[in-house]
Order: structure tokens, then sequence, then C-alpha cells
């Protein structure tokens, strides 16, 4: 398996983040971690969930009944570096707990049912690790808001395009439906009412958007209800209109902006 990996390692680093064979197509990051006895680096492929601002990973060690090595790394010393494509970034590692755990792995493995499978293997609950990147912050703010748009942007059209099957399908949707609800509810809570407090011309565009927000919970709960191509194709038209009117509206001032408080 070592050699395995540094294969992986050595074609992900000669490619931009790129490799073929198993992890061909899979969103993957190198994690280094600090080997908790030795204090030596270790390196391991694995594949991620962006989460918002995070990438989440997952102790899975192939559904085994002992956590994989890097997991008790970072629990030693949750500072890690992350390679993410052509980007190496230092993070803050953080494993989630209850609810929010359950959450973020039932999202995966509806996404890819190999973690399922993991989980269905071992008594152990499988850690879900939350890597808060540093370097990242160093971009614009509003081009990260257009980043964030442009995932939601390619999930529904992979479920527009209708090629898993119905359980599966009906699994993505709902993860489509909670992550889209949580990036809605994070702007309600915290950046809408910052915006809105300093940049008082926003009033009007923010309360557009607000309007908007309740329009499509309306609808994904439809979604939810109901995985059906009609409501996807009403979905589609409502999201592509509220994020492009947010990115017009709002990127050109987030992307002057030095700080915020939900970095």
């Amino acid at each position: 398996m070592a050699d395995v990996n540094q294969q992986v390692i050595e074609e992900f680093r000669a490619n931009g983040g790129e490799v073929g064979g198993r992890f061909a197509h899979a969103p993957l990051v190198l994690l280094t971690t600090k080997g908790a006895k030795t204090g030596r680096p270790h390196t391991t492929p694995a594949v991620y969930l962006r989460d918002g601002e995070r990438v989440l990973v997952f102790a899975t060690n192939a559904g085994a009944d002992t956590h994989p090595a890097w997991y008790h790394n970072l629990l030693a010393d949750p500072e890690v570096t992350v390679e993410l494509g052509g980007q190496r970034l230092t993070a803050r590692a953080a494993p989630l707990e209850g609810e929010e755990r359950d959450r973020m792995y039932a999202r995966q493995a509806a996404l890819d049912p190999a973690f399922a499978a993991y989980q269905e293997r071992t008594g152990r609950v499988i850690p879900v690790v939350a890597l808060h990147l540093d370097g990242e912050r160093l971009r614009a703010f509003g081009d990260e808001l257009v980043k964030i748009h442009d995932y939601f942007r390619e999930e529904l059209a992979r479920l527009r395009a209708g090629q898993a099957p119905a359980s599966e399908l009906r699994a993505n949707c709902l993860a489509f439906c909670d992550g889209l609800s949580a990036h809605h509810g994070g702007e309600e809570r915290v950046a809408f009412p910052w915006l809105e407090e300093r940049h008082p011309e926003l009033k009007e565009p923010l309360e557009r958007l607000r309007h908007e927000h309740v329009a499509i919970a309306a609808l994904i709960e439809e979604l939810r209800g109901a995985t059906d191509p009609a409501t996807l194709e009403r979905v589609a038209g409502e999201l592509e209109a509220h994020f492009t009117y947010e990115e017009e509206q709002l990127v050109p001032l987030l992307n002057t902006l030095t700080s915020v408080p939900w970095a």
C-alpha cells in the first residue's frame, strides 16, 4: 500500500493534482501530518468533499477496524499541510462530532457508495475531519462566492443529467438540498447583516436576495419530497437567476475587502 500511495503522490505532484488508476476523476488531496511519535512528515492521498470554505476528509482506512495513522497524527498536532490541485496550503484539522459528522458522512456516502460500504465493514464510527485552509483567504472574497456558486451549479447539472439510479439520484438530491440550505443560512445569519450594516447602499439588493432565498427554499422542499425533472428545471432556473444577480451586486464589493467575519 505504501508503494501505491507513493506512486499516487508522485503522479499528483507531477500533474497538478490529476491522477489515474483508482483515484481517476476522484476529488483528491494530499494530506501531510507530523508523526505523533516521530515528528516526521507523512503524506497520504485522500478523497475529499468540499463544504463551503472547508475541505472534509474521511478516516476510512478502507473499512478496517483501526483508524489510519494520519488521523492519530492530526489529533496529536492539528496543524497540517494540504496539497489541493497545484496549491500547497497550511490548514487546521478539526474532527466533526455528532449530528454534523453523521450528516457529512451521509453526504459523502451518497456521492460515492464505497464510503457506505466502508462504514458497514467496521464497528468503529469513521471520523470526518474538517480542514480549515489558511492560504485560501489570500484570494478575493468575491471570487470565493463565485466558486461556491459554481460548485452548486455543477452539482445541479449532474442531477439534471439523471444518469444515476433512482435511489442514488434521490440521495444526491438530498445532499444538494442540505448544502444549498446551509449556504443560504450562513448568508442570512452572518454575511447579509454584516454587509447591510457597513454598506447601506446594499439594502435593496440584499432584501431582494432574502426574498429569493424564501422562494428557493420552497422549491428545495418540493425537491426533498419528490425528485422529478420538472422540479429540477424550476430549481435550476431560479437558482441561476439568483446566483447571477448576487454576483452582479456583491462580487465587485467583496473583492475590495481585506477581511470578513465569515472567513
